[in-house]
């Protein structure tokens, strides 16, 4: 039953009508919403009735839910509507000491010869993990003269657009060290823009982790970042998306997840690996033969 709009003539949102968009975007990005998720979604998808004229969340679940080319562009906008993308510069930091201490040392054992580094942040909203990373690795000297790349990837095309531009306003610093900031940014009268030979390193794609095939253009990588991002999954997404991350990295590579986030529920072929400050997982080097578990 479609709920009567209020007294100011604001639609809202009927348990029903919430229902069904709840599982349009569960089908199209595996996002998991808690029963009373509808107070939230009625706040902040109603812009998307009144942008496109329409009355009532009846019409709007509707539309979302004919399958067409329409259809589509509208779950891309709304999307981007309920979707977290809240995230800063050398955010987790001591995660972010793991990798460049314990994790980067054994990358570039395993590597040899190949002098080549690739680092993928799956699920990178505006672009500050990413960069984070190659700063890293650009300032690391174990890696002098190494080819070094980053791809950032994010189901919002308006955080990608952003990632891109690269310039960053001072909720972004708050957790940078100083060293950093003076190293990697320049000021400019627009904000903070990340300095060229980082963004030289980067690249950033839209991609939805759901869909394995197309993460494919992803190639091999050395090293996957993707923290907070199965949280907000159901079950049967976490598992695709972990499928994806395992087929993606190099056997020996290592993938960082968010604090509040383990594999211990998923069924996968991940191996974690206790370092110092952090666990992590690691895909299992077959042809060196260590398939256990890692500990210090």
């Amino acid at each position: 039953m479609t709920k009567r709009p209020r007294a100011d003539g604001t639609p809202t949102l009927a348990p029903i009508e919430a229902r069904q968009i709840t599982e349009v975007f569960r089908a199209e990005a595996g996002l998991s919403f808690a029963e009373d998720a509808a107070f939230v979604l009625e706040r902040r998808l109603r812009e998307r009735l009144t942008a496109l004229g329409i009355p009532t969340f009846a019409a709007y679940a509707e539309l979302l839910r004919r399958g067409t080319p329409e259809a589509a562009r509208e779950i891309e906008e709304a999307l981007e509507l309920v979707t977290t993308h809240e995230t800063y510069f050398f955010r987790e930091e001591y995660q972010l000491r793991a990798f460049r201490t314990e994790v980067l040392p054994r990358l570039c054992d395993l590597s040899g010869a190949r002098r080549r580094i690739s680092v993928w942040s799956a699920g990178c909203s505006t672009g500050e993990e990413p960069y984070s990373v190659a700063m890293i690795l650009q300032s690391s000297p174990l890696l002098d003269g190494w080819e070094k790349r980053v791809l950032g990837s994010d189901l919002s095309k308006k955080c990608i657009a952003a990632a891109r531009r690269g310039v960053y306003g001072k909720a972004a610093f708050r957790a940078t060290p100083p060293e950093m900031r003076d190293a990697y940014f320049v000021e400019e009268a627009d904000g903070t823009r990340v300095s060229a030979d980082v963004r030289a390193m980067c690249t950033f794609a839209q991609l939805n982790l759901l869909h394995g095939d197309r993460c494919a253009v992803v190639g091999k990588v050395d090293a996957i970042f993707c923290r907070n991002v199965l949280i907000y999954l159901d079950a049967e997404a976490r598992a695709r998306v972990i499928s994806t991350l395992f087929e993606r990295l190099a056997p020996g590579g290592y993938l960082m997840l968010g604090h509040s986030e383990s594999l211990l529920n998923v069924p996968s072929e991940f191996e974690p690996v206790s370092l110092t400050d952090a666990l992590v997982y690691r895909r299992p080097d077959v042809g060196s033969g260590r398939l256990r578990t890692e500990s210090r």
